[in-house]
C-alpha cells in the first residue's frame, strides 16, 4: 500500500499523503465503513473519486483510526470522536489528512494547472503578482496560495467566509516552505501557520490555528 509520505509537524500534529496505485476493489480490503459513508462512495459515479475515499480510510487507520471515528458537522466539516482534530484532502492520485491532538488544523492538495491563472483574481489580488515573470513560477505560487486559503477555510468553516475579501496570506519565496495568514470576518482576527511542499507536478499545504483575537 502506497503511504506517500508520513510529516511530523511537531509532537502533536502529523500529516499522512497517499498516493493512488492501487484499484477499488485492493482499496476496498481490510476497510470497514459505515452505513452512511457506504451510501457517500456508491453515489460517486467516479472510480477515482471512490478510490479516493478509500484511500483516506487508509490513511486515517495508518493515524489509528478507522471509519466510525469520524464524523462530518452540518457544514461538511470531518471530526472525530475523541475530540482531536483532522482535516482531508483528494486531489487527482493524490490524498492526504492531517490528525492534531489540540490545535484547529486544515490541509489541501492541488495539481499544479495553468487553469489557476484564469481564476486567481477571483481569491486574491493578482495585481500582487505581476512581478513573476515565469509563467511556471506563477503557476506554483498560485497554487500555493490557493492552498493555503483553502486550509485556512476548511479550519473555520463558516458561511459567506471570502477567500478574496477575508481571507490574507503574508507573501513568501518559492523556497521559503512556509508563510502564515490572517482571518479577519465579522469583526473577528484569527491568526494561522502556514506549511507547503511540492511533489510530482502537486502542492500541498497544510495549517493550524493559532489564538484569535
Amino acid at each position: 500500500m502506497p503511504l506517500y509520505t508520513t510529516i511530523t509537524v511537531n509532537s502533536s500534529i502529523l500529516v499522512y499523503v497517499w498516493k493512488i496505485e492501487e484499484s477499488e476493489t485492493q482499496l476496498v480490503e481490510g476497510i470497514r465503513l459505515t452505513e452512511n459513508c457506504q451510501r457517500r462512495m456508491q453515489g460517486m459515479r467516479s472510480e477515482l473519486h471512490r478510490r479516493g475515499f478509500l484511500s483516506i480510510r487508509h490513511l486515517m487507520a495508518e493515524a489509528g483510526y478507522e471509519d466510525a471515528d469520524m464524523y462530518y458537522d452540518q457544514s461538511g466539516k470531518p471530526h472525530l470522536n475523541d475530540g482531536k482534530h483532522i482535516s482531508i484532502t483528494h486531489s487527482n492520485h493524490f490524498t492526504g489528512i492531517i490528525v492534531s491532538d489540540e490545535k484547529e488544523v486544515g490541509i489541501d492538495i492541488e495539481k499544479q494547472r495553468d487553469k489557476i491563472l484564469r481564476i486567481a483574481h477571483k481569491f486574491t489580488p493578482i495585481e500582487e503578482y505581476k512581478t513573476i515573470a515565469n509563467t511556471d513560477a506563477l503557476i506554483r505560487k498560485l497554487t500555493i496560495v490557493w492552498g493555503c486559503k483553502e486550509s485556512l477555510y476548511k479550519i473555520y468553516a463558516q458561511e459567506g467566509l471570502s477567500f478574496l475579501h477575508h481571507i490574507d496570506i503574508a507573501d513568501f519565496s518559492l523556497s521559503d516552505g512556509k508563510t502564515t495568514g490572517e482571518i479577519l470576518y465579522k469583526g473577528t482576527t484569527s491568526q494561522y501557520d502556514i506549511d507547503f511542499l511540492e511533489f510530482e507536478g502537486f502542492t500541498c499545504v497544510y495549517a493550524l490555528r493559532l489564538v484569535d483575537s
